[in-house]
């Protein structure tokens, strides 16, 4: 495993749930963290937790679906820090009415806006650095939606997903001999904010049963530190409890 104190990362969707889970245990491991999100109090209070530990944190507030806020972002950072070596780019979000019979051509745009263009801009964005520095690591937060269809996610959700991992695995094709490496992580569910949103409500019982934040958090920090010669181009993950099978 290697030592990844010292690294500059840049997480999105930071504030709240695998962005804010990721956050906290790459600064645990030494890395500089700078912390995206549309609203800025979570960020606060996720940069207050990790400065309080005697961690090291920035928070760029950032909408990822606006490209030019996303270069200016990055601009940012790299101005200040020099480098981008970890993008964490996890900044996503789903409707509840998600479904054939009732998704809105605007709930549709949103979440694709979201959870793909932003992240491919975010990737876009630190590119350039990464390869003049040779090398970097983008952990793009996917789903187990990518490896399936389920009225569960709906059109949107699942449509984003899929492409982030094809994009993902190109990145990964064609970035590897400038030593970038690109790792979709496809969790089950896990219990985050984003699961109240269901259209059928999650109760609290089955969240304590569901992949945490926390387990998230230490599945980024584990693929950060591995060794620049190794590349995980997939994770799934999920629950060992399956409620839909439950008795």
């Amino acid at each position: 495993m290697q030592d990844v104190t010292g690294q500059i990362a840049w997480i999105t969707g930071a504030g709240t749930g695998i962005g804010e889970a990721g956050a906290i245990a790459l600064a645990e491991a030494g890395c500089t963290v700078v912390l995206s999100g549309r609203r800025v109090e979570p960020l606060e209070a996720v940069a207050a937790r990790i400065t309080g530990a005697g961690g090291q944190a920035d928070i760029e507030p950032l909408d990822v679906a606006d490209n030019d806020a996303v270069i200016a972002v990055a601009a940012r950072i790299l101005r200040h820090h020099g480098r981008v070596d970890i993008g964490v780019f996890s900044a996503g979000l789903n409707v509840t009415e998600r479904n054939w019979p009732v998704v809105t051509t605007e709930a549709w745009d949103d979440i694709i806006g979201i959870d793909l263009n932003g992240a491919f801009y975010c990737c876009h964005a630190v590119l350039p650095s990464m390869r003049a520095h040779g090398g970097g690591l983008i952990i793009n937060i996917s789903s187990m939606a990518a490896k399936g269809a389920s009225p569960l996610t709906g059109p949107a959700y699942t449509a984003a997903k899929h492409a982030m991992n094809a994009m993902t695995a190109s990145l990964a094709v064609e970035e590897r001999n400038n030593g970038v490496r690109a790792t979709a992580i496809c969790p089950g569910e896990v219990a985050t904010p984003i699961l109240d949103l269901r259209p059928i409500p999650v109760s609290d019982e089955d969240k304590a049963r569901l992949l945490q934040s926390e387990d998230l958090g230490e599945l980024i920090r584990f693929v950060a530190q591995m060794p620049r010669h190794v590349t995980l181009d997939e994770i799934l993950i999920t629950p060992t409890y399956n409620r839909f099978l439950a008795n």
